[in-house]
């Protein structure tokens, strides 16, 4: 199966995965995303490691595509919004506070909120002119729990991220491939990374899961073919 968009029936709720790695519930008009590590970049170069600069407007610019796109009124982060309290020193302040503090006041009436994250707690709150409002290890939406970290919770399907799934395909001339992915399982849904700067933790598809891969533009459904992975 290969579209723009899968819809799937988890907890109750109609969840919609994005070729663009990232989840929106039509009942709700919220679109998820997990592991945005916004920062991330100004931190490496902290620490004086030469990375590109724009990964953080990148991301955003990417956010605001699927906003537009899915006509979401709230934005629900699966923790991870910034990468690290390192990041929030100077270079933060110059180049992605900024940034940020643009987008923000261009979409002043979207409802934003964080699910914290491990490098959240690390990076502190967010600003307060960013109007985001943070909840400390879940969120309910209907028959979904959203949270950061993968882990069941009685009555609800959870949605997560923090493990940033990404698939190792292998073709026959030893063509190499590396994707997102989303990591469907029976009780639990693992978010690929949003951030246009995040590494990737390969996996196979466990007994009873299902793996989609994003490659930006679509989502397709992996088929449980075992030649297929190299992990």
């Amino acid at each position: 199966m290969t579209a723009a968009s899968v819809d799937l029936g988890l907890g109750g709720e109609r969840v919609r995965l994005l070729g663009a790695r990232a989840a929106y519930l039509p009942a709700h008009a919220v679109l998820l995303l997990a592991d945005l590590h916004l920062g991330k970049g100004q931190a490496f170069r902290h620490l004086g490691v030469p990375v590109p600069r724009g990964s953080s407007g990148e991301t955003l610019a990417r956010v605001d595509a699927l906003l537009a796109a899915t006509g979401a009124t709230r934005l629900v982060v699966l923790g991870d919004l910034l990468h690290a309290a390192r990041g929030r020193g100077a270079a933060l302040d110059d180049e992605v506070t900024r940034a940020i503090d643009r987008w923000r006041a261009r979409r002043p009436g979207l409802q934003l909120e964080l699910v914290r994250g491990n490098h959240d707690r690390h990076a502190g709150d967010p600003p307060p002119a960013w109007g985001v409002r943070v909840a400390e290890d879940l969120l309910r939406l209907g028959g979904i729990a959203l949270r950061h970290e993968p882990a069941a919770l009685e009555g609800a399907y959870v949605l997560a991220g923090h493990l940033h799934p990404v698939l190792r395909l292998a073709g026959p001339a030893h063509d190499r491939l590396r994707l997102p992915c989303f990591r469907i399982g029976a009780r639990v849904g693992v978010l690929p990374a949003f951030g246009a700067f995040t590494g990737g933790h390969p996996v196979r598809p466990a007994a009873g899961e299902r793996l989609f891969v994003a490659d930006g533009e679509s989502v397709h459904e992996l088929p449980p073919v075992r030649d297929a992975l190299r992990a």
